[in-house]
């Protein structure tokens, strides 16, 4: 069974002549372990599928499945409590409580999840992610590829089944971009996550197992052996 199913899903906001499609109707699967890129211009609807799928909005017609739940079918709470358990988002600004120190941080979350995790694998987790060392400091110590580290770690502290990371190497160089996605492939892998990176950077693909690109709307999946500067000029 697929982790993330997609069926017909479209997402149109206004009405009359100010109707907007984001997003047309979608097909998608997504599997336990897969990498993905969905590539494309600033409101091509990337955004859109992505708080769809997180279960933060809801399309205006299609089903969204995971692990055979339909998110139609539940109410807010069910939805809220399917996003903490099975969801971890990673954000471009990394989403960190700029007064919490580290540790704080995820102290906070284990109270949000209710203690989902043991302090051995908390531990496990933090070495897992070199972060360990950086539980006492503060996000304005840390540099942008720490920060994404311990965005890392909290998207992972409930063992979801799915990442969605938004933009994630945006305000970062290249070198620390393919070191987070470096590390999202390591964890994907590892823990058999799925994983899906919504970004414009493509710089990222080669990192991926599936790569889409989204254009007005429309999600369309390359074929695997496309030429990368081609998928580079297409998501420009």
């Amino acid at each position: 069974m697929a982790v993330l199913e997609l069926h017909q899903v479209k997402k149109s906001f206004g009405s009359g002549h100010k109707k907007v499609d984001a997003l047309k109707e979608t097909d998608f699967i997504a599997d336990r372990g897969e990498l993905i890129a969905i590539i494309g211009p600033s409101g091509s609807g990337k955004s859109t599928f992505l708080t769809i799928v997180g279960g933060l909005l809801s399309p205006s017609s299609g089903d969204v499945v995971i692990n055979g739940k339909n998110l139609t079918d539940l109410n807010e709470k069910q939805r809220s409590q399917l996003r903490l358990k099975e969801i971890g988002f990673v954000l471009q600004a990394s989403n960190l409580v700029p007064f919490l120190s580290v540790a704080n941080q995820m102290k906070l979350l284990d109270k949000v999840k209710k203690g989902n995790m043991s302090e051995m694998d908390r531990n496990q987790l933090y070495e897992e992610l070199g972060i360990a060392d950086l539980l006492n400091k503060y996000p304005s110590d840390l540099s942008g590829g720490q920060r994404q580290r311990v965005a890392i770690a909290k998207a992972l502290y409930s063992n979801p089944s799915i990442i969605l990371a938004d933009e994630p190497t945006a305000s970062l160089d290249s070198d620390r971009a393919y070191e987070v996605m470096e590390l999202l492939k390591n964890v994907t892998k590892q823990k058999k996550t799925t994983t899906i990176v919504v970004t414009h950077d493509i710089r990222l693909v080669d990192y991926c197992d599936k790569i889409y690109n989204m254009t007005d709307g429309v999600l369309t999946e390359t074929e695997e052996h496309t030429n990368r500067s081609l998928v580079a000029e297409e998501s420009r």
